[in-house]
């Protein structure tokens, strides 16, 4: 029978905060230096379309490799030091920022940037004013599915790191140790509570960036 240990949860609130910062630490920077490459390589693709397919086809690879081999793999590269768990969580996030931030960018109708054109913008001026704001959705989306896959995904760093990586995932690492329920429910559920959210802070910040699209439903 699973017993839930709440006095210790209560007694342990200090680290409970503590792991979920880290979680935060290691979800932020990954994704954060994932979007700047992803849209990068978006920009590039927009301006040489052949590029799309080499790119997808080299992230997708980087995407399919297992968690854990990744995190193993680097080990004796990085040793336990931070990079061993920021580089694997960031080559994660690359395929789905980037298939999406391409496809935000390639819903905008030529129309739209004729006009855009017309208007005298410079390229620069037109992705930053027009194209970028029309394709927030799309590319919020992916945001969306690679800050929920890597909170699981930093879950997982545990097992490798241990307390270096810490976050979550540490609770159920110890308590798989030491046969402790509270501690392997406390990680999967904090870690599951985490991601929804994150998520719904994401939806907020969506709404906040297009708000056109929030008035437009509310005329609806």
């Amino acid at each position: 029978m699973i017993e839930i240990r709440w006095d210790w949860i209560a007694s342990h609130l200090d680290d409970v905060v503590d792991k979920t910062w880290q979680h935060l630490i290691l979800l932020v920077i990954p994704m954060l230096i994932g979007f700047g490459i992803a849209f990068a390589l978006a920009i590039i693709a927009m301006r040489r379309p052949g590029t799309v397919g080499p790119v997808t086809a080299v992230t997708g690879l980087l995407y399919t490799i297992p968690s854990l081999a990744a995190f193993a793999v680097l080990i004796p590269i990085t040793g336990l030091t931070l990079a061993t768990a920021i580089i694997p969580l960031t080559t994660y996030t690359l395929l789905i920022l980037y298939v999406n931030t391409v496809a935000g960018l390639r819903s905008i109708p030529p129309e739209v940037n004729e006009a855009a054109d017309a208007m005298g913008y410079t390229p620069s001026a037109r992705l930053l004013r027009v194209q970028l704001p029309l394709a927030v959705p799309l590319i919020m989306a992916g945001v969306r599915v690679a800050a929920v896959t890597t909170i699981g995904l930093v879950t997982v760093s545990a097992i490798i790191g241990g307390q270096l990586f810490g976050g979550l995932g540490q609770f159920i690492t110890e308590g798989l140790q030491t046969g402790f329920d509270t501690k392997i429910y406390l990680g999967a559920v904090g870690s599951v509570i985490l991601a929804f959210i994150v998520d719904g802070a994401l939806v907020a910040l969506q709404r906040w960036l297009t708000p056109w699209a929030r008035a437009r439903a509310e005329v609806g």
